[in-house]
C-alpha cells in the first residue's frame, strides 16, 4: 500500500480552480510536515506549499503565494491544496509528500521527506 494517495487532478483553463488532496493512508499516524511538490513537463521541481500538525504556519512558494492555499484535516490525516487562479505554468506533475519528524531540512529540501505519492497531473490550458 502506497503511504501516501493524491486525488483531484484534472484539466482546466487559465483562472480555474483545482482542490489536490492527499491522504496519509498508508501511515498509521499522522505526519507532523505535509508538503506538495511539482514536477513541470521540464522536469523542474518545485516545492509548493507545506502545513505542519501544531502552530506553525503553512508557507508556499513564491509562485503560487496568495493562488494556492494548503490546509489539513488532521482526523483524516489528508492534506488539501486549493489552487485558483491557475496558469499554464502551473501545468505540472503535483505529488505530496511527509514525514514524522519535527526536526530535519528546510520544507522544501528533498531529503526532508521519508513518504512519497505518487503523484497526479494538473494540466492547464491556456
Amino acid at each position: 500500500q502506497l503511504p501516501l494517495v493524491e486525488s483531484g487532478g484534472g484539466s482546466v483553463q487559465t483562472g480555474g480552480s483545482l482542490t489536490l488532496a492527499c491522504v496519509a493512508s498508508g501511515l498509521t499516524y499522522n505526519p507532523y510536515i505535509m508538503t506538495w511538490f511539482r514536477r513541470t513537463p521540464k522536469e523542474e521541481r518545485e516545492a509548493v506549499a507545506v502545513a505542519y500538525t501544531g502552530e506553525r504556519p503553512s508557507d508556499y512558494a513564491a509562485s503560487v503565494k496568495d493562488r494556492f492555499t494548503i490546509f489539513r484535516d488532521h482526523a483524516k490525516r489528508t492534506v488539501y491544496l486549493q489552487m485558483n487562479d491557475l496558469k499554464p505554468e502551473d501545468t505540472a506533475l503535483y505529488y505530496c509528500a511527509a514525514d514524522g519528524r519535527t526536526y530535519g531540512d528546510h520544507w522544501s529540501a528533498v531529503r526532508r521527506y521519508t513518504h512519497w505519492g505518487k503523484g497526479i497531473q494538473v494540466t492547464v490550458s491556456s
